[in-house]
């Protein structure tokens, strides 16, 4: 007789908004002392999946508002149960186009970092062109920093990370790339950002990091 495996609790959208945003129309953009009811600093992760980042994060500097974009739906629904479940209040996820969303719907100068952890190397050549990074995406970050702030990547593909750190040295020349140490922006937690970079570093495949900082 098998073992019978609990499913998870699924919540309602009422149940989840407390930890969910939706993108406002454009030219509206988001009201960051609005949507999480205070004027701590804001930071921002692309591509959040199940949110191991979001989750950690947010805990260890409740100081820090975090805003997660994910394309997918059913993730952005599981993190949002995630979070909702620790009772969270500095963070909130929506499912979005990251490239609209940091386009359009922020304000210049608003954010204190960008973090993009392992995004979707696309490994067949022909979908090279659905990457996250290109030449507009890359120039579009630095407006919605504030003076100081961070974009935080890592990439376990090598080919990708070598097209990503090209690209700034091509588009945003005044920006220079720096590995991570120990005076890394606070929000870089435990080590392991994601369940795919514990999921590499267990099986010793090397990790690459870059983080630019925009000019005070």
């Amino acid at each position: 007789m098998g073992v019978k495996v609990r499913k998870p609790i699924r919540l309602s959208l009422e149940e989840l908004a407390p930890c969910t945003a939706n993108v406002p129309e454009p030219p509206e953009t988001f009201d960051w002392p609005a949507l999480f009811g205070n004027s701590n600093p804001v930071e921002m992760e692309i591509g959040f999946g199940k949110g191991w980042f979001l989750l950690n994060a947010t805990q260890v500097n409740p100081h820090i508002n975090y805003f997660g974009i994910e394309i997918i739906r059913k993730y952005q629904l599981y993190t949002a149960t995630r979070l909702v479940k620790r009772k969270l209040a500095n963070v909130k996820v929506c499912c979005a186009d990251a490239k609209l969303v940091v386009s359009k719907s922020i304000v210049p100068g608003s954010l204190k970092a960008v973090n993009i952890f392992f995004p979707d190397p696309w490994w067949k050549k022909r979908h090279h062109k659905r990457r996250l990074f290109d030449a507009d995406f890359v120039q579009s970050i630095p407006p919605v920093l504030m003076p100081g702030g961070w974009i935080n990547i890592a990439t376990d593909v090598e080919e990708y990370f070598k097209e990503i750190t090209a690209l700034f040295a091509e588009k945003l020349p005044s920006l220079v790339g720096e590995p991570w140490g120990e005076d890394s922006p606070d929000s870089l937690v435990d080590g392991h950002l994601t369940n795919f970079e514990r999921k590499f570093v267990a099986q010793g495949k090397p990790i690459h990091h870059v983080r630019y900082r925009k000019p005070i």
